[in-house]
């Protein structure tokens, strides 16, 4: 967990998001601020808004309203105006996000996995790009499979692999969409420790998951969400231990049995 300090930058934040997909409000005026080095797990019932709200922290859910600003940049605008796709893309390059899915090139190795985007986005020298991908293919415990494609890697170690290659384009935040939830329960463990690393190592995170022991070791904060709105937010102690919100109660009676 990452240490507290008196004051700190605000990375993210978030003011009054809602979000329709047709006649359906997902997003019911989200408010977030996440400060440098915090690491906030959004927790919650399924269908209650958690990876919606996840993807329009980098636009690729937009908001109907509301204001979303990271590392000081207002998400989608520029001087007041519209930003183009390419401008966008270039305002995503301070967010690493990890998906359900690990999306790699089946045709690439790890390592030319964790390069491509230095160098083809962020125009990394060849030899620098592959020198910064081999030691966080070492950071994600994956040093002897830079060599390996996709397809010789299990499950887990190709989530590792999509960690490393978010974090090779050197984000301000890590965004993680149930990073576990496609992996078998025995590969579970040894993603969320590479997470788990991360956050002692002060990366920003905002992390939706259901692993709810996982939220308990990890977070600073942890929110927790349904019906596109949050209902209540505290540390790890205060959410786990003794809830305010009946409904918080209900879910982690469901999920844990000790509340």
């Amino acid at each position: 967990m990452s240490a507290t300090s008196e004051k700190r930058e605000i990375v993210v934040e978030a003011r009054g998001i809602h979000k329709h997909f047709g006649q359906t409000h997902v997003l019911k005026g989200v408010d977030l601020s996440v400060e440098k080095g915090e690491v906030v797990v959004i927790i919650g019932p399924s269908g209650g808004g958690k990876s919606t709200f996840l993807r329009t922290l980098n636009f690729l859910d937009k908001p109907e309203s509301g204001v979303i600003k990271v590392a000081g940049m207002t998400m989608g605008q520029a001087d007041g105006g519209t930003l183009s796709d390419a401008g966008l893309s270039r305002q995503r390059q301070q967010i690493g996000m990890v998906f359900q899915q690990f999306n790699l090139f089946s045709h690439m190795t790890a390592l030319q996995n964790v390069m491509c985007g230095p160098i083809h986005v962020l125009k990394t020298p060849q030899a620098e790009a592959m020198a910064d991908a081999k030691r966080l293919l070492a950071l994600v415990g994956l040093a002897d499979k830079e060599n390996n494609y996709p397809g010789q890697l299990s499950g887990g170690q190709q989530q590792r692999v999509a960690i490393a290659r978010a974090l090779a384009m050197h984000p301000t935040v890590m965004l993680f969409d149930e990073p576990t939830s496609s992996l078998d329960p025995e590969m579970v463990a040894e993603v969320l420790q590479v997470m788990l690393d991360l956050s002692e190592r002060g990366m920003t995170m905002v992390i939706v998951t259901h692993e709810v022991q996982f939220a308990r070791k990890a977070a600073d904060r942890i929110l927790f969400m349904e019906d596109g709105r949050i209902i209540e937010e505290g540390r790890p102690e205060a959410i786990m231990g003794s809830p305010r919100n009946e409904r918080t109660k209900q879910f982690l009676n469901m999920v844990l049995g000790e509340v």
